[in-house]
């Protein structure tokens, strides 16, 4: 019997062994006769298997051509199965279905995203119904103004208790934002609105985005995530008009939080622009802040950027972003405290994450998730080796920690020059604080 055909045997013996399953695959793949690995995948059941394990199948159905066999092994609605499926079906022509399968993948869990999904689908996202969620937080009607905002709000609503460290910044966040719209009768005496804008600001992956979907959960407001791509258009007056429906649809939900990513490409410098558009742009969202047609009370308008220097300095006069707060890469308390939240329930010995959380000063919170999953990465090498779980250890968390450098250098070393050179106003006084605390 061949080398093949002894591991068929041995998983047929070992249902479930998501290892030996995984050998099988890799064995076919080296193999001239895939096609026993093939006839034996389709007469297996899959939930017998792990996630990743199923993928590899699925994978290895769909190159021989055997999409109904491979479509079997993604068919639940675990978020890396439906991104799996969405890539067979894509591949077989059926891209409603691949657009359908996609967006429940990644409204599930955003890290599933793709770049190629995401040029391959956009039209059909954009175009299904079934995918376009309102600014009001329901499925859009397929009649809905082509002209809205893409907006998807289908998630779990998040709390402070979700976000990793960053006690500053929640306490910061509590008396600036939060308690206007928990107490509005005590504000109103003082002639205080609950709203405004909030600029959150920050190096790549330190939690901007978290923060601000687990602020609308304190507040109980609807939290509405626009997408900046989706705002911008090639045709002149589209954008603006893009960007006052989505403030328009948000007076209709309020409360409500609107947030804006990467908000330096609609609220850019005036004086950078190439062109009379971006001028036009910004004053739109100037006027749609300021809520000159419409009452903006009760509208809580958060934005992130990693570049707070190219931001126009019209949007930091009082009722725009006038409260800005920086969100510093996780101290060592916090990084322990998110490194505890990215363990959780995987397979591990006890491990002591204290001497990781020490080791990785200047380490954001995605630098930090992406440590564990290269931790994983070494369990899952010794699961298959020995095809049996083999669970995370200390040392695959310190050969992890060993081998990554943070990704927040380079901003905090452009920050420290405009911190020097262009603190207007103390914009740049909490950077200048950081960097002193943590450069000793």
């Amino acid at each position: 019997m061949s080398e093949l055909g002894d591991l068929i045997e041995a998983a047929s013996l070992a249902p479930g062994k998501s290892g030996l399953l995984k050998a099988v695959i890799r064995a076919a793949e080296d193999s001239v006769e895939p096609e026993e690995a093939a006839r034996w995948l389709a007469s297996v059941e899959p939930a017998q298997y792990d996630v990743d394990a199923r993928v590899m199948a699925a994978e290895f159905l769909d190159g021989g051509g055997e999409t109904p066999a491979a479509l079997r092994w993604v068919s639940d609605d675990e978020p890396k199965l439906c991104v799996a499926r969405a890539r067979i079906l894509l591949d077989a022509g059926r891209t409603g279905e691949a657009a359908e399968a996609y967006s429940a993948g990644v409204t599930a869990d955003a890290s599933l995203r793709d770049e190629q999904l995401d040029a391959a689908l956009a039209p059909k996202q954009a175009a299904s119904a079934s995918n376009v969620f309102n600014l009001r937080g329901g499925r859009a009607a397929p009649a809905q103004d082509e002209d809205a905002p893409v907006n998807r709000t289908g998630r779990e609503a998040k709390t402070f208790a979700d976000v990793g460290g960053l006690d500053d910044v929640k306490k910061d966040i509590s008396r600036k934002i939060i308690q206007p719209f928990r107490n509005p009768s005590l504000f109103s005496k003082f002639k205080r609105k609950a709203g405004g804008g909030v600029l959150l600001y920050g190096p790549p992956g330190c939690g901007k985005t978290m923060i601000a979907r687990a602020t609308a959960g304190e507040v109980g407001a609807s939290f509405i995530s626009i997408e900046i791509a989706e705002v911008l258009d090639m045709y002149i007056g589209q954008s603006e008009k893009r960007l006052a429906n989505a403030f328009e649809n948000a007076r209709g939900a309020k409360p409500a939080v609107l947030f804006f990513d990467e908000i330096e490409a609609l609220a850019a410098r005036r004086r950078f622009g190439h062109a009379d558009h971006g001028a036009s742009l910004v004053s739109t969202f100037l006027n749609e802040m300021d809520g000159v047609n419409a009452s903006n009370d009760g509208i809580l308008v958060l934005a992130a950027t990693n570049v707070p220097w190219a931001i126009d300095t019209a949007f930091r006069r009082p009722g725009r972003f006038d409260r800005v707060i920086f969100i510093p890469p996780p101290d060592k308390e916090a990084r322990l405290a998110i490194l505890g939240m990215a363990m959780k329930d995987r397979p591990q010995e006890t491990v002591n994450l204290a001497p990781i959380a020490e080791a990785t000063s200047g380490f954001s919170g995605a630098d930090l998730v992406g440590l564990i999953e290269e931790a994983c990465d070494f369990a899952i090498e010794e699961s298959l080796d020995s095809g049996e779980i083999a669970p995370i250890k200390q040392k695959h968390l310190t050969e992890a920690a060993r081998s990554r450098k943070p990704t927040t250098l380079e901003w905090l070393s452009q920050a420290r020059n405009y911190a020097k050179y262009s603190n207007e106003g103390g914009l740049y006084d909490d950077v200048t604080a950081f960097l002193d605390k943590h450069s000793k």
